[in-house]
């Protein structure tokens, strides 16, 4: 069956085809009567309007392109769920891609997002520098980062407090007597990861703590639980770089008949669903991570909509969280 036209709406109605685009896009004054006229036509003809032609005339296609590097990551539902629940608020529709942590990939997903004449994109990528983001930033393109920054791009950003996560998860262990640490981190190209490591480096050389180690992995299970498979000599604390590694590792060790918290602590970053439901259940650093989603969607369209015109960065605050795998 034929698709219904604006032209098949205007001759059912008995009107101008400028009259039924008038109460489409309720642009301008059309008196009752004609605007009962055109309502009832289209829904005879069951008429759809072309949003794409109607949103690329406007300048907007009410679309954002939204990056992901690893949607097996449960990191990432909460931040997608945030930033959609904004964005449906206010009328965009969410394109979502992820790109497996691989560059290549990254930049045909952005190239993708641009072809479809996207608004903007809120980024959060593999964390390696890609000059094809720097180019679309000094051509116009919107951009937000998300849970990254990266050098050399000058670009707004929300970002968690990793700084000030990381150190009051030390302090607590630091306090509870805990003297020798092996941080297993995350990818080394991400700006958390490198933030973290900075400040676990800097309090174990202000508490002058001799026994610790720090080794950059992948944010996965699988990385943890490799590392605790291998480990020869247990620390007292083994800090994951987020709850997955966390798992990996508890897993791993209870395996090798190792109990936790008793023989050693593990704690993670991130405090994602099953954290608290984790045996033991994990001490980990709380992210907002919903807030960090909707927070990203509500700066990415004041950009849009020029009400930010400055670059700006918000830092949210996060939280520690003691449950049963420290002591």
């Amino acid at each position: 069956m034929k698709r219904a036209s604006i032209r098949d709406v205007a001759k059912e109605a008995g009107v101008s085809i400028s009259t039924v685009s008038r109460v489409i896009n309720n642009s301008s004054y059309v008196n009752e009567e004609l605007k009962i006229k055109v309502e009832q036509a289209i829904k005879k003809l069951n008429y759809k309007p072309n949003i794409i032609a109607q949103s690329l005339r406007k300048g907007k296609t009410k679309t954002i392109g939204f990056v992901i590097p690893d949607i097996t990551n449960p990191f990432f539902p909460n931040i997608v769920k945030g930033v959609e629940d904004y964005l449906k608020k206010e009328g965009y529709t969410l394109l979502l891609s992820n790109s497996d942590q691989d560059l290549e990939m990254e930049t045909k997903i952005i190239n993708t997002f641009i072809s479809k004449h996207i608004d903007g994109i809120i980024f959060t990528g593999t964390g390696s520098y890609n000059p094809v983001l720097e180019k679309l930033i000094e051509k116009g393109i919107k951009i937000v980062f998300l849970d990254r920054i990266l050098e050399g791009i000058n670009a707004s950003y929300v970002i968690c407090d990793n700084k000030s996560g990381i150190l009051e998860l030390l302090n607590y262990l630091y306090n509870s007597g805990k003297r020798s640490f092996y941080f297993v981190n995350g990818n080394q190209n991400t700006f958390s990861a490198r933030i973290r490591y900075e400040t676990f480096l800097e309090f174990m050389k202000e508490k002058k703590i001799k026994k610790y180690n720090h080794i950059y992995t992948n944010f996965s299970y699988e990385a943890g639980y490799k590392f605790g498979k291998n480990i020869k000599s247990l620390p007292e604390v083994i800090i994951g770089g987020n709850d997955l590694i966390a798992y990996g590792i508890i897993d791993s060790l209870q395996e090798r008949k190792i109990k936790i918290p008793e023989d050693v602590s593990v704690t993670g970053f991130d405090d994602i669903l099953f954290s608290k439901h984790y045996k033991p259940s994990l001490t980990t650093v709380k992210q907002p991570i919903y807030e960090m989603g909707y927070k990203a969607a509500e700066l990415m369209l004041k950009i849009i909509n020029g009400k930010q015109k400055k670059i700006k960065g918000i830092v949210l605050k996060p939280e520690l969280i003691i449950r049963e795998s420290t002591k």
